[in-house]
């Protein structure tokens, strides 16, 4: 007489328990699916606002060089003010990148180490991407700080967009409204109210001086690896 109880096929044995519910195999893999789903949705929801972000400097840019050069009487500190503006949405910016980074870390955890997986024998993720993914569920926490999320989108963004607008400075007040003639006149030119020239000049340099010791600083930062993580069974070999 034979045992009517019977091993289970590896296919139906549980691979998480919890009060009683054994989850199977395919069902685990359903629910990473759909996991996978939404955390790709939050990072294109992110990546359109960091595009939303950009489009906003670029067009109040646009509107104070299409202002401070329609007509010479109109002030040159306008271009001045907008770079503030700049600033403003630069932060913002930056805010929003690390955002973007949390979820694309999660996803490409997935990617790296549970779908390639799949596709390479011997067909078994890395034993520490599960813990990192549950850490980062558990205790959600920004990947990179916002120092380099500073640096990153003033590199790929913001530094041209400063750096036209004080090309853009210099011409409308090298030429408006005539041109000039010698440095000194420039310098006259360059006044804002009660404030010299020499010290617009002077807080221009010192601003922009900072701009590229940011984004010269930042470059060995590499915290910011969402979209070009490397997996993690190959950094553990």
């Amino acid at each position: 007489m034979t045992d009517s109880k019977q091993t289970p096929a590896p296919a139906d044995l549980p691979v998480w328990t919890f009060r009683g519910y054994a989850m199977k195999p395919s069902e685990f893999n359903t629910a990473m699916v759909h996991f996978y789903r939404a955390e790709i949705q939050r990072a294109n929801t992110w990546r359109n606002r960091l595009d939303a972000t950009t489009n906003w400097a670029i067009i109040t840019a646009s509107a104070a060089i299409t202002f401070a050069l329609s007509d010479s009487t109109h002030d040159h500190a306008v271009l001045l003010i907008n770079l503030v503006f700049l600033g403003v949405f630069w932060f913002i910016e930056a805010r929003r990148y690390r955002y973007f980074e949390l979820w694309s870390y999660r996803t490409r955890l997935m990617e790296t180490d549970f779908f390639a997986a799949m596709l390479v024998p011997p067909f078994q993720p890395s034993p520490t991407w599960a813990e990192a993914l549950a850490g980062s569920l558990c205790k959600p926490k920004f990947s990179i700080s916002l120092l380099e999320a500073l640096g990153r989108r003033l590199r790929r963004n913001y530094f041209a967009l400063f750096g036209i607008l004080l090309l853009v400075w210099v011409f409308k007040v090298a030429s408006q409204p005539q041109p000039v003639a010698t440095w000194d006149e420039f310098v006259i030119r360059a006044v804002i109210g009660p404030v010299a020239g020499v010290w617009v000049l002077f807080a221009l340099a010192v601003f922009f001086v900072a701009l590229v010791g940011l984004a010269v600083g930042t470059l060995g930062l590499q915290n910011a690896s969402g979209e070009v993580l490397p997996s993690l069974w190959r950094d553990a070999t």
